[in-house]
């Protein structure tokens, strides 16, 4: 009977290692949902390639990319573990959310991304991975994500870029599960088993023959200067065309560098999400994610929304020099850098002039050809 019994408290304390071994190495842990907030001026998307270790590591290489977490999306059972999306059992796929600026890299670079580290055109896994669980997939956030997702392979079809169709699914999100912290970051923190686990799996062979080449190269181009493509052939309108179209103190503003009175202009109390265009062009310059209230009774942002869209100038009307901002292709004043912002950001203030800029709301951003910045309030 001790004999029995000493077996009987072996195989407890065996099966208790065992168990919490696989806790810490995040097989049987519970997942949580994910509760961080988007800081202003980042976006994030979503997408599934196969194993979450490759698909993190390969998107966190991308210039623009800020962060990416490991989880689950897209099945039926709260808080899935590891195992439990392993086996198949819950509709969960392994994939990654990416936190990205939308001022670097585009969203349209990121689903070409996707394509590029894995087998788009495999319908029962991820090459030795096998299941749903490791189908590729696109969650989109709204109907501009997803009319870039289906625009992208479509475009690599017509291209002939794979051997057989795209099957890669386009889905709404929904509840994005973190995945377990042994999960994060696995390709760092276990640099021999995340090797030896990717070359074995012939990812990087399958990537290496269709893209290798290099013949697809111009697909990666810097996709967002895209939206800058859209105002090269731009033509200003003539001083008696601009006289017509704007306000006197548009007028005065924009065309002979005026400045309007503080706390008397339309945005500088303004907290509405959305974009502040040139006034006369409609080339995007700010965003209200980056726009904070300086005190002042200006419109104040931290940053520009894209640098490629403004010009600075030296101004020396007032003696001592300083930086003037100009719209790039409506070459309209809008105001200057005033050295008294946030320490955390050099001090650096865009002080604008409202009457050189057009507010468009959040929800018109679609209506006016501007969809592309929606992931900015995601």
């Amino acid at each position: 009977m001790k004999i029995f019994l000493k077996i009987v408290l072996a195989a407890i304390v065996v099966a208790s290692v065992v168990w919490v071994y696989n806790w810490r190495t995040g097989k049987v842990a519970p997942s949580l949902p994910d509760t961080a907030s988007v800081e202003q001026g980042s976006a994030v998307a979503y997408f599934a390639g196969g194993c979450f270790w490759c698909t993190e590591s390969d998107f966190e290489k991308v210039y623009g990319v800020n962060d990416v977490i490991s989880g689950y999306m897209g099945g039926s059972v709260d808080n899935p573990s590891y195992n439990e999306v392993a086996k198949g059992g819950t509709g969960h796929r392994e994939m990654v959310k990416v936190n990205y600026n939308p001022g670097k890299v585009a969203y349209r670079r990121l689903v070409l991304e996707l394509i590029r580290e894995t087998d788009p055109t495999d319908s029962g896994g991820s090459f030795f991975d096998r299941g749903h669980q490791y189908t590729s997939a696109i969650y989109y956030q709204n109907e501009e994500e997803k009319k870039i997702a289906q625009e992208v392979i479509a475009e690599l079809e017509a291209r002939d870029v794979f051997d057989k169709p795209i099957v890669t699914s386009i889905e709404p999100a929904s509840t994005f599960w973190v995945a377990e912290k042994y999960h994060q970051d696995f390709y760092k923190n276990n640099t021999l088993r995340y090797n030896y686990y990717r070359k074995g799996s012939g990812r990087d062979d399958f990537i290496g023959s269709v893209w290798g080449g290099g013949e697809y190269d111009d697909l990666f181009a810097d996709t967002i200067k895209k939206s800058v493509s859209k105002w090269e052939n731009y033509q200003k309108p003539s001083d008696e065309e601009l006289r017509q179209i704007l306000s006197p103190i548009q007028y005065e503003i924009t065309q002979k560098e005026g400045t309007e009175k503080p706390f008397q202009n339309e945005y500088w109390d303004n907290h509405e999400e959305g974009i502040y265009v040139d006034v006369v062009s409609g080339e995007p310059l700010f965003s209200s994610t980056d726009k904070f209230d300086s005190g002042t009774g200006w419109p104040s942002f931290l940053k520009p929304l894209d640098p490629d869209f403004v010009v600075e100038r030296d101004d020396y009307k007032l003696i001592f020099r300083r930086t003037e901002i100009r719209s790039k292709y409506a070459d309209s004043h809008l105001g200057h850098i005033i050295l008294d912002g946030p320490i955390s950001n050099n001090k650096i203030r865009y002080c604008m002039n409202s009457a050189s800029l057009r507010f468009v709301p959040k929800n018109k951003l679609e209506e006016e050809g501007l969809g592309e910045y929606m992931a900015l309030f995601n």
